[in-house]
């Protein structure tokens, strides 16, 4: 995968693109396409670049209530839902606590506060966060879901829109694993202004359409076997399609 062809961007000039309010579109893929989109976009964005490195490893550990209720509202298609995750920047070593609501307009918002990288139990600090943020009871929060991926973050160079391109996605629960190898998940995030997107029309030319995904989501009902899981089914075999690989098929069996 070539990434220098696209111009580089620093971090401390994504500030003029965070996008806390934003409108999310996302696509999937299998991850042999990704050059030839890189390759199309390459005069409209820059890429993001920390130490020299184009490539940047992330993890996340997502957390929910005993009876799953943040993991319920999204597989029930309840909107105003919420996520409640540690995302960790492992190339950086910087640590957010987050949290992700998409309310009933199809905007989503992220507030985070900066968090001790690695640190699982919540500060107080970061009690008082969540009791602002989320209607649920913060003490019944645990651990529910751990992933690991690599991100490319894109800029349009018009600075309304941010691109990520996740690659190489793992799953982890307690003593459980599975990989999805071979699949690209593309994120656009834009402040909601009609523009025209090159990476849109790019993926239009390949004939990949928009599909929602949710890491959090997808990884728990394959992972999990306990969880209810009828409405992800569909997406999931699809998914398997794209890769070719059968752990998936076998974890829904």
């Amino acid at each position: 995968m070539n990434t220098n062809i696209l111009d580089p961007i620093k971090l401390e000039d994504m500030g003029r693109v965070k996008l806390m309010n934003r409108t999310d579109t996302k696509y999937w893929f299998h991850a042999g396409q990704v050059n030839h989109l890189l390759n199309s976009i390459k005069e409209d964005y820059f890429i993001l670049h920390i130490d020299n490195l184009s490539v940047q490893s992330y993890s996340s550990t997502y957390f929910d209530t005993s009876d799953n209720i943040m993991y319920s509202q999204h597989h029930n298609g309840k909107l105003n839902r919420f996520k409640v995750r540690r995302r960790s920047y492992l190339s950086s070593g910087l640590s957010f606590l987050e949290v992700k609501i998409k309310n009933n307009k199809g905007k989503t918002k992220k507030k985070r506060i900066g968090s001790e990288f690695g640190r699982m139990e919540f500060t107080a600090q970061e009690l008082e966060f969540l009791i602002k943020h989320i209607p649920f009871e913060c003490t019944d929060l645990h651990p529910s879901l751990r992933n690991q991926f690599s991100r490319i973050t894109l800029v349009n160079k018009n600075f309304r829109e941010r691109c990520t391109i996740d690659l190489d996605l793992q799953f982890q629960f307690e003593n459980k694993f599975t990989s999805m190898d071979n699949l690209a998940i593309v994120e656009l995030k834009s402040d909601g202004r009609d523009s025209i997107s090159p990476v849109m029309l790019s993926l239009r030319d390949l004939r990949i359409k928009s599909s929602g995904f949710s890491k959090y989501c997808v990884g728990r009902s394959i992972i999990d076997p306990d969880l209810k899981r009828n409405n992800f089914k569909r997406k999931i075999r699809s998914i398997e399609k794209v890769i070719h690989s059968n752990n998936i098929l076998n974890n829904l069996n």
